[in-house]
């Protein structure tokens, strides 16, 4: 393995990918330490203490860190994700985005543009919510913003959408000129940024004797295991073979070939879960700011993390909108108008509309274990919590993005040894990489 890892640094284009892709996500993680001008942070990160479990948490796991501490990079990438998933939404119900899905090179790219423009326009939205957010703020230490007014509120907006437009900027360089796809790899790094403050904290855990070693032990056997089927359940598909017939034009001869239609078992990646926190931590995210309210206290109890309650409804919500967000991006008719008009057919089913219908069968059947397995990942770091204690947040999202772009980038890394005539990293078959969304 020693000797794969040599190999990536004898081709000097891969080495220089590799290498302009660290100092990308170098740049990013310094610019998530610039502060907001006019924010107190300490004030600011008082208040944030005990929020992970709402939606400040969530979106604060997206910027890496930055929203907590009110820098240049507070939004992170969540407006261009937010703008990306609209624009596939639109395309679904929209017939003008559905003709620019389906032109290939130049409908990405008047797509790409499209995305540019909703990220500015989502980014400026967003920015003024989070600076009239932050004004209303206070902690024991005092008022987040010792100036508020709307000079404020103008500088806020200009310095955190051009901090978003600049990091989906600095990860649209590492897709062209680096290696692995630059957004999701700006979120992986600010996953994995937090990672060792929680190795040092569950090992002050032991020492304190708040974690017992046991516990500890079975810990890293559960979070090995869920590592293990996570990769499974994305490198998972169903092939459904296709057959090209013969045909003759002019002189030549096109088709005769078999082939298939990969199918995955989690078609929909991390983006029921992000749905789907969204929606559950809603009530206790309003909750925190209604204190003395009875009804909002029952509330935020009936939707606090580890319950009964929660967890059922928190599954049934992931289950939803894995089905949902898998048939808005995978039309099975139109899987089966492409296949019919190359002169292609599955074997033993007609052509048409009756191989639309088995795409389809075959799709349900498919995405009902993977919606479980994401239902039961989602669900995960409560009960590390409640059962073993865990002093962090490991589960849900973050292991999905983690493993995802992980597998992304070591695809492409693989591509480029065999393209070299190297071996890659696997000895039997290759690497099937998974964007997260």
């Amino acid at each position: 393995m020693f000797d794969k890892f040599q190999s990536i640094f004898r081709i000097p284009e891969l080495k220089r990918r590799i290498l302009f892709t660290i100092l990308i996500l170098v740049v990013y993680r310094l610019g998530g330490h610039v502060p907001t001008p006019g924010v107190n942070g300490e004030a600011l990160a008082a208040f944030f203490q005990g929020k992970e479990s709402t939606l400040f948490g969530l979106y604060d796991m997206f910027s890496g860190g930055s929203l907590k501490n009110c820098t240049i990079f507070a939004m992170g990438i969540m407006p261009y994700i937010n703008a990306s998933i609209i624009l596939q939404l639109l395309g679904a119900v929209i017939p003008y985005f559905q003709k620019l899905q389906k032109e290939g090179e130049e409908g990405r790219k008047k797509i790409t543009q499209y995305t540019r423009y909703g990220t500015v326009l989502l980014g400026l939205i967003q920015a003024y919510g989070v600076s009239f957010f932050v004004e209303s703020l206070r902690s024991e230490l005092g008022p987040v913003v010792p100036n508020p007014g709307l000079g404020f509120r103008l500088l806020t907006m200009i310095t955190l959408t051009c901090g978003t437009v600049f990091v989906m900027w600095l990860g649209e360089q590492i897709t062209d000129r680096g290696i692995g796809n630059g957004i999701s790899l700006i979120i992986f790094i600010g996953i994995v940024a937090r990672f060792p403050t929680d190795v040092l904290a569950t090992i002050r855990s032991i020492q304190l004797g708040a974690l017992e070693i046991f516990n500890a032990a079975w810990l890293l056997i559960l979070i090995v295991g869920v590592i293990a089927g996570v990769i499974i359940m994305t490198q998972g598909m169903r092939k459904i073979p296709v057959q090209y017939a013969k045909r003759v034009v002019g002189r030549k001869m096109y088709g005769g070939q078999n082939t298939h239609i990969p199918l995955r078992v989690n078609t929909a990646g991390v983006i029921p879960i992000i749905f789907a926190q969204s929606l559950i931590m809603f009530p206790g995210t309003l909750a925190s700011f209604a204190r003395g309210n009875v009804t909002m206290e029952k509330i935020s109890l009936l939707f606090s993390p580890g319950g009964l309650t929660y967890s059922i409804m928190y599954g049934l919500i992931i289950i939803f909108f894995t089905y949902f967000y898998t048939a808005i991006v995978l039309n099975p008719t139109d899987l089966a108008e492409n296949i019919q008009k190359y002169g292609g057919f599955v074997p033993g089913i007609r052509a048409g509309r009756k191989t639309a219908e088995y795409i389809d069968r075959v799709l349900m059947r498919i995405t009902f274990p993977g919606a479980i397995f994401l239902a039961l990942v989602a669900i995960l770091p409560d009960v590390l919590i409640s059962r073993f204690h865990a002093p962090f947040y490991f589960g849900g999202t973050s292991i999905l993005i983690v493993v995802g772009v992980a597998l992304d980038t070591l695809q492409q890394i693989e591509s480029h040894l065999l393209m070299r005539h190297y071996e890659g990293f696997m000895r039997k078959g290759k690497i099937k990489g998974r964007r997260f969304y």
